[in-house]
Formats: structure tokens, sequence, C-alpha cells
């Protein structure tokens, strides 16, 4: 059909579609340049003059639609045995193909959707045309968005043609409507039943009822309740979950009166006063229903019986009045000419259907076996009396000897007949490459090469003796046969050698520490221990650990090295010192604190006097070395009193026999105390004038030396000998 012309403007471009009916063409109209769609009808029905005929009459009829939402007919023809309708080409997509990419739609976009499709329904309904087959694939959805319905006129003719023949009913079976599925007359209610089904689709991303056969579809339509859509998406709000539940009743009273109607319901369910409305309750309508199937008792013989006719004339007549003799019977005459008429009816009706029947060619529904395995498909074809043929194709989606596609599917067919079968000849299979001992980015990078996707690829780590990021397994193996589309690929990686955190042994004794080894599953390297003088560390405590620092990662039954102190150094200078001690003022007591760093210590408190009230004094035993001086700290009450230098020259200078002592504050401590109320006196004699006034307190001399004691005072003492001078003594001054 490429490339041909129809009516001798329409030329045929490209095929975009079909179905089981009817291939769809987009052309282009030579006359108007513009771009058409050119539907032509399958061979099998182009012999049907009575399908031809009413395909014709009510294609025209739906050519005198005109709608916003409502594909547009333009012509009806024929050429040759050719029948073909040239309508409005819409550039887009169906709503079935929405469906597969996004179902289930948002409820915005499926209300929109069902709004327009329910205002090209009352359109047509308007102008006396029911559809009669409204499904996804029926919707068209334009690049703007806009909804157009086709296929009203073929939906008609195809029906129509299909009762009058066969008695039975063809169509899109998982959108029937219960009437349609029974063969009984369908209307606009019918066409209200297939739009909630697809609403159902859109919401639930499903349809409401499936089964083994399209029978058993059609009997589910009339027999069983839908599934509340709000079960399957609970985001569905219960005004438009109504909506669907109304338009799917089974009996027409139930469903909507008309697509106006439901398109008015659609209109206002999503505002906010009715998303969360009452769920309709059905039982009520169900009792009002008398379609629905009663069980009846059965009758008895004996349980009625028949009233004689006669009997009851003459009871209604009395005795009196009773014409002498037997009454006549005029109904008899006229009885047996209609028995007669009946049953020279009856007779031709059965000599008519058994003619009809003797030249019927017999026909049966093509059943769809795609995506099914061959075995199946064949056997299922041959129960239906008809033959197959088979042809491989390879496929990337379809596995091996699975039914891709048939040449017929879901329409009647005349026997004998033969269907063609596209089976899948599977992917073609590749050989797992090795990848061990190679780096895993290698690795991934070879894998993905041959056509595996990265997703399917999957790594973990172990401990093991290879290099770090080395492959050491696989799965599938070296030399496997595999579909680089769906293998699923997984790859161990080394981390390395199996490491423990290095255990902290500073400060534990040589026996503790070789324990601590032991346990940790670390060794003492072979002549592993030597000694090292230290003032930090008391004799025979680990001072030193090598070659790894504690929590460093080590592996087990590494060699480990340890240094253990000796003690102090021989130059270390051990010192008692008598510190000298007072409360903060006379006879009261005071808290004193001495804090100690030397060689050996930091800022370590190594007395505590509790009750002070006089001046006393306390030894403190120090360590000074060559390169560390000691510091002695007093504290009375928390507050700094004295601090005392300890140098190494004081220790050389003790050690040759010179005493090292700290000077005494006796004295100054005495003068910090004295002046009045209003002032304090200072060490060196200069008085600070009292508050609001000049006048030096009593007692001061404000014209007296810098170390001229004051009140009777000693003034400030002199450091000891060797000392530098760190000392000072400026006594309590509150």
């Amino acid at each position: 059909m490429i490339g041909k012309q129809l009516g001798g403007r329409y030329e045929i471009l490209e095929r975009v579609g079909g179905g089981g009916m009817a291939i769809v063409y987009k052309g282009l109209d030579i006359l108007l340049h513009r771009h058409i769609a050119v539907k032509v009808l399958r061979q099998q029905y182009v012999h049907d003059e009575e399908f031809i005929h009413r395909f014709r009459r009510e294609a025209q009829a739906a050519a005198s639609l005109s709608h916003p939402n409502v594909v547009s007919i333009y012509d009806v023809g024929q050429e040759d045995d050719v029948h073909y309708i040239v309508m409005e080409y819409v550039e887009g997509t169906t709503l079935n193909e929405l469906i597969k990419e996004k179902a289930p739609l948002q409820v915005e976009e499926a209300i929109h959707i069902a709004s327009q499709i329910c205002d090209a329904l009352d359109h047509a309904h308007h102008n006396q045309i029911i559809h009669r087959d409204i499904k996804p694939h029926n919707i068209l959805i334009g690049k703007n968005g806009r909804v157009k319905v086709t296929d009203f006129g073929i939906a008609r003719a195809v029906t129509s043609s299909t009762i009058t023949q066969t008695g039975s009913v063809v169509g899109s079976v998982h959108y029937f409507s219960p009437e349609h599925a029974k063969g009984t007359p369908t209307g606009e209610q019918s066409d209200l039943y297939s739009l909630g089904i697809v609403m159902y689709q859109m919401l639930t991303g499903r349809l409401p009822f499936l089964g083994e056969s399209p029978i058993s579809v059609a009997l589910k339509h009339l027999q069983e309740d839908v599934e509340e859509p709000r079960k399957v998406n609970p985001l569905i709000p219960q005004s438009v979950e109504n909506i669907i539940l109304r338009a799917m009743r089974k009996s027409t009273s139930e469903r909507y009166r008309s697509a106006k109607d439901m398109m008015g319901d659609l209109d206002t369910c999503l505002l906010p006063h009715r998303r969360n409305e009452p769920k309709l309750n059905f039982e009520d309508e169900d009792e009002l229903d008398e379609e629905r199937t009663r069980v009846m008792p059965a009758l008895r013989p004996g349980q009625y019986i028949a009233a004689d006719d006669d009997e009851d004339e003459e009871d209604e007549t009395p005795e009196d009045t009773k014409p002498p003799g037997k009454r006549k019977r005029r109904w008899v005459k006229p009885l047996v000419w209609f028995i007669v008429l009946i049953g020279l009816l009856g007779g031709m009706w059965y000599a008519v259907g058994y003619a009809k029947k003797m030249l019927e060619v017999p026909q049966t529904l093509v059943p769809n076996v795609v995506n099914k395995p061959l075995a199946e498909a064949q056997q299922i074809l041959t129960e239906a009396g008809l033959e197959n043929d088979v042809e491989y194709q390879q496929s990337k989606d379809v596995p091996k000897d699975v039914v891709i596609r048939q040449s017929q599917a879901d329409i009647k067919v005349r026997l004998p007949n033969k269907i063609k079968l596209y089976v899948s000849q599977g992917v073609e299979l590749k050989k797992m490459p090795e990848v061990t001992k190679k780096s895993v980015a290698d690795a991934k990078q070879q894998l993905t090469n041959l056509g595996i996707k990265p997703e399917n690829i999957t790594v973990a780590s172990e401990n093991s003796d290879a290099d770090p990021d080395t492959v050491t397994k696989q799965t599938p193996k070296v030399d496997e046969d595999i579909d680089p589309a769906t293998v699923k690929v997984s790859l161990t990686v080394s981390k390395g050698p199996e490491t423990i955190p290095m255990p902290n042994l500073i400060g534990k004794s040589e026996a503790e520490a070789k324990s601590t080894l032991e346990k940790s599953n670390l060794k003492l390297a072979k002549e592993g221990i030597s000694v090292e003088a230290s003032y930090k560390a008391a004799k025979g405590r680990v001072i030193k650990q090598f070659p790894y620092e504690p929590d460093e990662p080590v592996a087990p039954g590494s060699e480990i090295k340890l240094v253990i102190s000796s003690g102090l150094p021989e130059d270390a200078g051990q010192m008692k010192v008598s510190v000298p001690v007072m409360p903060a003022r006379e006879g009261i007591a005071s808290t004193v604190r001495i804090i100690l760093s030397d060689a050996v210590n930091d800022n370590k408190e190594v007395q505590k006097l509790s009750n002070v009230t006089k001046a006393e004094s306390v030894d403190v035993s120090l360590i000074v070395s060559p390169d560390k001086d000691a510091v002695i700290t007093v504290k009375v009450d928390e507050k700094n009193a004295d601090l005392i230098t300890v140098t190494y020259k004081n220790y050389l200078d003790q050690k040759s026999g010179k005493p090292f002592t700290v000077p005494s504050k006796a004295s100054s401590t005495s003068t910090g105390t004295q002046g009045t109320s209003n002032g304090t006196q200072p060490v060196n004699g200069t008085p600070s004038p009292p508050a609001g006034g000049t006048t030096p307190p009593a007692g001061g001399t404000p014209n007296k030396p810098a170390n001229a004691p004051v009140n009777g005072g000693t003034g400030t003492n002199p450091p000891a000998a060797g000392s530098t001078g760190g000392t000072t003594n400026t006594g309590g001054r509150n």
C-alpha cells in the first residue's frame, strides 16, 4: 500500500498502526496538501456485502460529528477491493501507550482525560451514534494534550454485522458492558460502562476483569463484582471511586443516565468538599433490580392444578339462568387453528435453520497465543481447529521458543485456516571471560564492553593475600554461556591481608605487654626488648613500641619491639625542699595546695593542707634535670600565694654541700594586713590614698625607700643562694 494513491488524491506514506479489523496509514491529501490518516479494512471483510453496507452507512453517520474531542472523518471510499476511511491525522500517542508508560496516572490527569472522552460521547449520543468500542486503543492524545475519540463507525458496523451473522459478539472483551456481552441491544450507558473501565485502568494500571479466554472475561462482566479501585490504589479519592463504581454497575438503571450526567460529576469530583464524600452504597438499589438472578422453588407434581374453564363459567352463571342442555364451546376451533399455525411456523423455522446450518461455513475465534511457549501455543490453536506455520526470529526481549507475534488474533476466521506464528530464537549467548587477577576497575570495564549492564555487576570484598582491589573470585564461571543483557555478575575483590588495631602497650609492665601481644596474635621480636632511662616512666614500664603506634592496623603475627624504662637517668637531680606555708590571715584557717611541675610531674598536686592557721613548713620531693627546672606553686584558698623555682644548679649546689632554703615570708605577710579600712598598704611602703581623700593610712610612711620594712616588717626577702629570682614573696595583701 505504501506509495499507492486512493481516490485520486490520498497518497499512502507509511503504516502507523493496525488492529484485527483494519490497518492505519499516514497519508497526504494531495488536493488540500495536509496529512491525513487512512484506515483500510482487512481482506477478510471485503467480501462481506452486509458488513460493507453497514460500515459505509455508520462511517458516513460518524462523519456528521463535529467536536473538538472527536476525530473528524473526511471521506469514505472504495477502490477495487480496498475499502477505506479518510480521517483527521493526530500527532501524538494513544491512551493505551500512555497507560503502559505511566500507569497509574495522576488523579488530576486521569479526570482531565475522562472528562474530554465524556464530552465526546455526549456529542455523539445527541446525534444518535453509539460508539460501542470505547477502549484506550481508540483514544488519541495529541501533543497539545487534547483528547480525541476515534473509530465510531467501525465499532457499530463490526458489532452489528457479527451479531446478525453468527449470534455472537466480537470486539474488545475487556471493555464490554454486560448487555454487550449478552448480545442484547446496547445504548448510551454501554459506552459509559466502557469509560468506567478505562478510568479504572488509568488509575490502577490494570484491567478490572481478566481471564484465560474471551468467554471467561465476558462471564466476569456478567457475574462478578469489580475489585474496588481504592484497594488497588489508595491515592484515589473516594469521590473518584464513586464515579467508577457507578459507571460500571451491571444494571443500566444504576449507571449514569447520560454522558452529560457523568461529565458533571467529573467536573466537581476533585473539589475539596467532595474528595472524602461517603462511599456509594448500591445495596438498596440491588433490591430493585428485577433482572438479577433469583433462586425459585421447584414445582412438584400435583402442587398446582389448572382450573377448568367450563366449570368456572358454569359457576359464574346462576342456576336459574342456565340454558338447558350442554353449552357450546366457541373457543375450541380457533385454538386448534392457532396450534396448527404454530406447528407449521415452527417446522418452517426448523427447516430454514437446518438448511442454513448445512450451508454455513464453520468459523472459529482465533485465540491470542502471543508470549506463550510454542508447544502450548500450537496445542491451543489445534484445539480451536486451526493449523499453524512457524517462523523463527531473533529477539533480545522474548525468551527462546516463545511466540513473539501471530498473523491473526482475537477475530473470527473460516475453517480450515492456518495461523502463522513468529517464534523467538532467543538472543545470541556469549562466553563469560576470566576477570580474576585483574583490578576491579579493569574487570568492570571488560564486562561492560561485553554488553553487561553496570547495575548487573555486584562487588563484595574479603581479606586475602592478593593485592588490594584485585578480583579473586567471579560468578558466572569462566567460559559459561551468558546473555549479556540479563546476566547477573558477582565479583569478589581482595581487601588485602586481614589487619587488627595495634594495642597500646605504653605504661604496661614487661609481663603485661607480652601477655597483651600474645592475646592479640602478635609476636615479640627476637631481641625485641631494649632498655632506656626515663624521667616519666617508672622502672620496668614500656616507654616505646615500634614499628606500630597504638591503633594502627597491623597484620596478625607481626613482630613488635619494646623499649623498657630503666628508671631515672644518672644525672637526675632528686631534691627535698622545705616549702613555707601560712594562712591568708593569721589565726583564721585556710586551705593550702602545693602544685609541682618538675622533670617527672606536670602540675601535680603533691600536698593539700585543710586547716592552716599559722606559718609552717612542708617538705616537697622533686626531681630536676639539666633541661627541666622544678616549679612549686603554693595556693592559699585557691589563690596563688607563692611561686618557687628550683633549678638544676640549686641541685648541684645542694649536692656539693650548700643547702637550699626558701626565704621566710612571715614578716611580709604580717605587713600585708596593716592599714586603714579605706586603703591597702603596699609592700614597698608607698601608701594608696583612701577613697574620697588623700590622707595616708595610720602608721604608713609615704617616703620610705622601696626596700624598707612597713610597720616593723622585714620588707622583701632576697632569694636563696643559687635562685634565679623566680621566687616572689609579696605577702598577703587583702
